[in-house]
């Protein structure tokens, strides 16, 4: 998976929208937030790689509600239509 994850990464950081956030892992999934630590406002779904071949988009850590892509540079493109509107850059999560 550490391929497929990298190709994932690389490809969300190739994407403006996404560079703007604030990006973390959980679970093996790729998120985003819109705050940094400790306090994030998590936005988006949640990206995940199975495979150099499949990836994942989805709304839960299952990814039984996401959709599959052959490419990380598509599943990112998915991503980030699915971010809402005048997203702003990152602000500080403060406690």
């Amino acid at each position: 998976m550490g391929p497929a994850y990298q190709a994932l990464i690389e490809a969300a950081h190739a994407e403006p929208t996404l560079r703007r956030l604030y990006p973390f892992t959980s679970h093996w999934a790729l998120r985003f937030s819109t705050t940094t630590r400790p306090n994030l406002t998590v936005v988006g779904p949640m990206l995940s790689a199975r495979s150099l071949d499949d990836y994942t988009v989805s709304k839960t850590f299952t990814g039984h509600d996401g959709a599959q892509f052959s490419t990380p540079r598509d599943a990112v493109s998915a991503a980030v239509r699915e971010l809402p509107n005048g997203l702003a850059s990152v602000t500080l999560g403060n406690t």
